[in-house]
């Protein structure tokens, strides 16, 4: 395994030693040391490799990551795994704000908390998030899997595409009227498909087909 202390070595070596690495490296396995916060860490990998960091990150770590697998033995700031086209990115911890933001590919895994936006314009990203997400999460979410174990903010899914969104506990969605009750803005897009509890307040449970073909109109 090799070691990188990025105190000593800088954050533009470390990043420049990675980016370095090819399909063919033999150097396959990193270790990052005193991170402490900064920001940018492990941006714009484009290999086959396992780097782990052992602390909480800064702002855009992994951001527009391909292949390589990153580890963050902590938390992370915001825009974690922006842009990111393929690989898979895990946080030990907590992830702030827009947290996969406008993702194309691969895997992200928050086993904290996420805040607010997360999965926002996500275009082909897969997100797992243990906990719970903060509000406007999958805002004009176009492709991608977004799943959340635990509760979700307000607004989750407005203007939504095609995602799909599958929630564990309770989804604060965006709203419609639809046939005098309220459903999930998510109907809007007939292509598109959430897991999720109906309002308490609607008499019983419909059809999600059934919604899909009465008439809506915006609240």
């Amino acid at each position: 395994m090799q070691t990188i202390d990025l105190e000593d070595q800088g954050l533009r070596a470390l990043n420049e030693t990675l980016q370095s690495q090819d399909s063919d490296t033999n150097q396959t396995e990193w270790l990052v040391t005193n991170p402490r916060g900064s920001h940018a860490i492990a941006v714009g990998l484009d290999a086959p490799i396992d780097v782990t960091i052992k602390g909480s990150t800064g702002y855009y770590c992994g951001g527009m990551n391909k292949q390589a697998s990153i580890t963050v033995d902590g938390s992370a700031g915001p825009g974690v795994a922006e842009n990111m086209m393929s690989g898979k990115i895990v946080i030990e911890g907590d992830a702030s704000q827009y947290a996969g933001a406008t993702g194309r590919g691969g895997l992200l895994v928050i086993k904290g908390n996420a805040s607010s936006r997360c999965g926002i314009s996500m275009k082909g990203i897969n997100i797992v998030v243990h906990g719970n997400i903060g509000h406007m999460s999958a805002f004009m979410a176009q492709s991608g899997t977004l799943v959340v174990c635990g509760d979700a903010g307000d607004a989750l899914g407005d203007s939504l595409y095609e995602a799909r969104l599958l929630v564990r506990g309770h989804p604060h969605v965006a709203r419609l009227l639809v046939g005098g009750h309220r459903a999930p803005h998510i109907l809007t897009s007939a292509r598109a498909r959430m897991c999720m509890r109906m309002p308490m307040h609607m008499p019983m449970p419909m059809p999600m087909r059934m919604l899909m073909h009465m008439p809506m109109r915006m609240c």
